[in-house]
């Protein structure tokens, strides 16, 4: 007796909820099966969108002078920069690294060296189902391509959010998005069986069940053709009130479901875990000051990690390193451009075809020489100005 009580009690407090469905409406309500999360449309975007602006940005080799950095040159800087992969574009090239990086790879890209005496001859982006890590001595590791093993310095290794557990290798960002992800392809299934119209009418009609023309399926259908088919729109019906009582039932929208808002915060949560501003992914406007704080705080990082590897692996020179135009990703329009360089100018700082340049225009003939303004003098001489200097002075 005493257990029974016990077992009442439970069931006195636990509640539950049963909604029962036909077939065609829990496939509706209902999605089924694992995607990747390559499939997720706005996991996809975010991701890309960093992939193609780090592939827009152009590849430099710099060397350390005394009077500062300056830009190098040569073969292989042109090797980078314009044809590292004999079957890709630079863009094309860098975009499938950063995708494999963020996406395909869990935090890992891999890219096969191929030289020929001693000269860089082709950079080969390996794709990630190739691709395995294998730990070796106290802290080394093996890279295995198709099975084959390679040493750490004889491929290129980009890292993104180091695993906790196997540091040289990273662990990107899919444990943390990918419940989002399945939120977000339930809201899409549902969203698409309201419009699918998989729901029943709106429209329940009463009738007389007494009556033997209603209790078969053409009965009802000789119904609803003799008293509930119009010929033109909003034309009436006219029912006999004896027989039939007509009731509008108003089913659940996605209004209702908060489908709306729920999907505004997972696509919100996603843009901050993968770092981008909430309108790549479809959330808000177009934000100066979030899209340049997006380049510095997402994109620049992945890219020192880029440059890194790359000019450990690549560059023998001690002098030299490589480094890509980030600058040239911020949003800078004309005016802005115009104001910060024209006033570069008038100091002496930058000549005026490097300012035609940044402006997108062609050098002109004259305008290499430095040149300032007449107020603009050293300190010391200050003194000695044509304003200052009264008649007879020499």
């Amino acid at each position: 007796m005493k257990l029974k009580k016990k077992i009442d009690k439970k069931l006195k407090r636990s509640k539950s909820q049963t909604v029962v469905v036909d077939s065609s409406t829990f496939d509706t309500l209902c999605c089924s099966g694992y995607t990747s999360l390559d499939k997720n449309p706005e996991i996809m975007r975010a991701c890309l969108t960093i992939a193609q602006l780090i592939g827009s940005i152009t590849i430099h080799i710099m060397t350390n002078t005394d009077k500062g950095d300056e830009r190098v040159i040569n073969e292989l800087s042109s090797k980078i920069d314009i044809n590292p992969n004999r079957y890709m574009t630079r863009s094309t090239w860098m975009t499938a690294i950063v995708m494999n990086l963020l996406l395909y790879g869990s935090g890992n890209s891999v890219v096969k060296v191929h030289t020929h005496n001693g000269m860089l001859e082709d950079m080969e982006p390996v794709s990630a189902g190739r691709v395995s890590f294998v730990s070796f001595g106290d802290y080394g590791y093996k890279v295995l391509i198709d099975g084959i093993a390679y040493d750490p310095d004889e491929v290129l290794h980009f890292v993104f959010n180091p695993d906790k557990n196997y540091l040289f290798k990273g662990c990107g960002v899919k444990a943390q998005i990918k419940d989002i992800a399945d939120n977000l392809k339930q809201a899409g299934a549902t969203k698409k069986g309201f419009m699918e119209s998989k729901w029943k009418p709106s429209l329940i009609v009463k009738v007389d069940a007494s009556a033997d023309e209603f209790s078969s399926k053409e009965g009802r259908e000789k119904l609803i053709e003799e008293y509930l088919s119009t010929n033109e729109a909003g034309q009436p019906w006219i029912l006999p009130f004896e027989q039939f009582d007509v009731k509008e039932i108003k089913p659940l929208s996605l209004n209702d479901l908060a489908i709306s808002d729920a999907v505004e915060v997972d696509k919100r949560t996603i843009a901050a875990l993968l770092g981008v501003p909430p309108f790549i992914v479809g959330v808000g406007n177009y934000n100066k000051e979030e899209w340049n704080a997006f380049v510095n705080n997402t994109v620049k990082p992945i890219v020192k990690g880029i440059e890194q590897e790359m000019t450990r692996k690549l560059i023998v020179s001690p002098k030299w390193y490589i480094r890509f135009n980030v600058l040239s990703l911020l949003d800078w329009d004309i005016k802005t451009i115009a104001d910060v360089f024209g006033s570069l100018s008038d100091r002496g700082f930058v000549d005026g075809n490097e300012v035609r340049d940044r402006l997108g225009m062609s050098p002109r003939d004259g305008l290499d020489e430095l040149r300032v303004l007449e107020n603009y003098i050293p300190f010391d001489m200050s003194a000695y100005q044509k304003k200052l200097i009264q008649k007879g002075e020499e």
